[in-house]
Formats: structure tokens, C-alpha cells, sequence
């Protein structure tokens, strides 16, 4: 690996790119500790802290763990780049009912560029609504705000919060297109990393060394179990027959179709846990103590239950928008291709779906395991810690991908990679 690591260096394109990405990383970083203008941050240092022991605590520390640390330090990368994410997540869900923006999405390089203007727009408009909500509803408190003028606070922070995220925005675009890969998950990703150090001191802090044995054990099997899964596929088989044009030879070559086992990512448990978190939000304005604080906690059978359900449910809707059984059968069709033992057309149709199904529960199963994976460790051992969940899940996956994308730098200029050697030579 650190032979790979070197040769990667090597190279002046890869290493400008592996630079410029990590120089993106530092601002990143940096930008996380400027306060937003207007706020007393000792003050809120002691409001944060109260917000995570109360009801609210486990949406507020899931939040806390996109933005890096940036929301515990009101920055001006409070908002992170969730409203993008929320962006991007509301025009896929849209893309199923609305044909114009799928039509949109098969245009080609200008019908990307339309797709990506739609999202930025709306990026702006919900980090706006969200900016001007968040900074309003703690307007009113005096301890809190340091200008005196409450509106005043309200435009300077909302206008920073949102100049903040489109930064972010800007600054993920340029990581895809000068960096290594894909700039706005590089970001959610070092934000995630950032906050290890704080979880493996508080995990060292609060259990005895059978409890370390434990978690340490757990965290192994949890990346080992994301890494195998992330990049499993089912392959189904497509051949195409041969066909002659004038005096050019056309098809009869064999191909395949990947389906992932995990076609939603992390998507299904953030749709999952944005729900769950409502219960939490109305119980903390609530007496403390009431029912529904006690029904929804984040270690309650009924919570847990619950959580599980809807991460299995979301996996499948979630698989059935980014994989169109009906356009793939029909692209095979239209190019002369089937799937060896099945007639083209509906036929395939319905067995590329009962494969997906099938693939998909075990993704889905992968998922809900994953997602309750940090409450039952905390139910059990004790110890809060942000151990497998959305966080790992992420963290792994983007980090594979960064791994793939400079292996393919390596492979194409003949150097060895994170792979054998018997394999790179057979690709010679």
C-alpha cells in the first residue's frame, strides 16, 4: 500500500490532483472553526451542550457529525452541505414523477449542466429557508446574540450560513473537477473523520478494557462487512448477436449487468432517520420526561423497530428510482441483445426484477443492521459512540472510491497499485 502510495506521487497529473484535494481539505477544515458574526460562542458552547442531553440530543448529534464539528462551533459551515444533499435527494425523488427532468437527464452533457443549475437553485432556496428558521428561532434568545438589534442578527447569520454552504458547494464542484473524487462526499467524508478522535477518547474514557476488546472488535467486523458489501454486484449475463452493416461486423460479444447489493448507499437510513427524528423534536419542547421522549428515545424497542422498518422500506423504494428494470430490459432489446434461457422483452424484464429484489434484501438487510448497529452498542455497552451507522457507511464508501480512482491512475500508466501483482500484469 505505501509502495502504491509512493508511485501515486510519481505521477505529476495524480499528484496535482491528490495536492489541490487536500489543500481544498484545510480550508475545509478551517472554515469550520470562523463563527458566524453576531453570536456569543461561549454561550452557546452551554445551549449546545443542553441540546444534546435533551430530547433532541440524538438528531442534533447526527446532524453535528455532516458539519464536522461546524454546527458545536455555530461556523459559518453550520449547514455543511446538507442542503445540497436535501437538493439533490428532492429532484431524484421528483425525476420519478416529473419527465422532463428525466428526459433532462438524457441529453447529454448540456442536459447535465440544465440538471445541475436546477439543483444549485434549489440548494439555495432550502439553505436559505433553513438558515433564516435556525437563526430566528435563536434571535430571541438574549444570552445567546451578541448584536442588539435582533433582525440585524438574523440577516448577518442567515447571509453567512448560506454564503457558507454555496462556498462548500463551489468548492466540492472543484475537488470533482481538479480533484480526486467526488467533491462534495470528499467533504462529508473528512467532516465525519475529523470527529473519530473525539468518539475513540470518549469511548476510552467511558468503558473498561473488555468494553475496548468489544468495540474495537465491532469496529473491524463493521468496515470489513461495509467493504465487502459496497462492493458486491449480482452480474447478470447479456449476449449480443451478431449482425452485419455493409462491411462491418456489429454485436457478438457476451457483456453483463451489475447490480449493486447496496444500489441506495446511505440515502435509505438519512430518509429513514429524518423521519424518526420528528418524535424527538416535538418530545423535546415537551416536559422532560413525557411519554413520547420515553417511546422515542434512541435506545426504546419501539425506536429501534420502527427505525429498522422504514431503512428496509426506503432501500427498496429508494433501489426502484435509480434502477429502471423497464428502460434496461428495452435498451437490451433495442440493441439486439437477451439474457442467455430468457425471451427479450417483458420476460426479461421480469427477471431482471425478481434479481434485483432479491439482491436488494439482502442490501436492505445490510442497512438495517448498519443503521441500529451505534443504539444497540449504546443500549448494551453503554458507551455513545459512533460506531458503524451512517457515518462508517460513508466514510468507507468514499474512501473505497477515492482508492479506485487512483488505482486506475496507476494501472493506466503501467504502475502497481493497491492490487497483486498477478492481477496488474494480466491487465498489460
Amino acid at each position: 500500500m505505501w509502495k502504491a502510495l509512493k508511485n501515486a506521487f510519481k505521477i505529476p497529473e495524480l499528484r496535482e490532483r491528490i495536492l489541490f484535494t487536500l489543500f481544498a481539505l484545510v480550508i475545509f477544515r478551517l472554515g469550520v472553526y470562523i463563527p458566524i458574526p453576531g453570536i456569543d460562542i461561549d454561550a452557546w458552547g452551554s445551549f449546545f451542550g443542553d441540546l444534546q442531553a435533551g430530547a433532541a440530543g440524538g438528531f442534533i448529534g447526527f446532524f453535528d457529525v455532516f458539519t464536522g464539528g461546524a454546527l458545536e462551533n455555530f461556523s459559518l459551515f453550520a449547514l455543511s452541505v446538507t442542503p445540497y444533499i436535501n437538493a439533490s435527494i428532492m429532484l431524484t425523488l421528483l425525476t420519478s414523477v416529473i419527465p422532463s427532468l428525466k428526459e433532462m437527464q438524457k441529453e447529454g452533457e448540456e442536459g447535465k449542466k440544465k440538471y445541475q443549475k436546477i439543483t444549485r437553485y434549489l440548494t439555495i432556496f432550502i439553505a436559505t429557508l433553513q438558515a433564516f428558521l435556525l437563526t430566528l428561532s435563536l434571535s430571541g434568545n438574549v444570552a445567546l446574540v451578541a448584536v442588539p438589534n435582533r433582525m440585524l442578527f438574523v440577516l448577518l447569520a442567515t447571509t453567512s450560513l448560506v454564503g457558507g454552504t454555496m462556498f462548500l458547494m463551489w468548492l466540492g464542484e472543484r475537488i470533482t473537477e481538479k480533484g480526486i473524487g467526488n467533491g462534495i462526499s470528499v467533504l462529508i467524508f473528512a467532516g465525519i473523520v475529523a470527529r473519530y478522535p473525539q468518539y475513540i477518547v470518549q469511548a476510552v474514557v467511558a468503558a473498561n478494557p473488555l468494553e475496548w476488546i468489544v468495540l474495537i472488535g465491532i469496529t473491524i467486523l463493521t468496515i470489513i462487512g461495509i467493504i465487502y458489501i459496497q462492493m458486491g454486484e449480482r452480474r447478470i449475463e447479456v449476449q449480443y448477436a451478431r449482425r452485419v452493416a455493409g462491411r462491418r461486423v456489429y454485436g457478438g460479444v457476451s457483456t453483463h449487468i451489475p447490480i449493486k447489493v447496496n444500489q441506495g448507499g446511505v440515502i435509505p437510513i438519512i430518509f429513514a432517520a429524518a423521519i424518526m427524528t420528528l418524535p424527538q423534536m416535538i418530545a423535546s419542547v415537551l416536559p422532560e420526561g413525557n411519554l413520547l421522549g420515553r417511546l422515542f428515545g434512541m435506545t426504546s424497542p419501539l425506536y429501534l423497530t420502527l427505525y429498522g422498518l422504514l431503512v428496509f422500506f426506503f432501500t427498496y423504494f429508494y433501489s426502484t428510482l435509480v434502477f429502471d428494470v423497464k428502460d434496461v430490459s428495452n435498451n437490451i432489446k433495442n440493441y439486439g441483445g437477451y439474457v442467455p434461457g430468457i425471451r427479450p422483452g417483458y420476460p426479461t424484464e421480469q427477471y431482471i426484477s425478481r434479481v434485483l429484489s432479491r439482491v436488494t434484501f439482502m442490501g436492505a438487510l445490510f442497512l438495517v443492521i448498519i443503521a441500529l448497529l451505534p443504539s444497540v452498542i449504546q443500549g448494551f455497552v453503554g458507551v455513545s459512540i459512533m460506531i458503524g451507522g451512517t457515518s462508517t457507511l460513508i466514510a468507507v464508501g468514499v474512501a473505497l472510491d477515492i482508492l479506485q480512482q487512483i488505482e486506475s491512475h496507476l494501472i493506466v500508466r503501467h504502475y502497481e497499485g493497491f492490487v497483486k501483482k498477478g492481477r496488474l500484469r494480466g491487465r498489460r
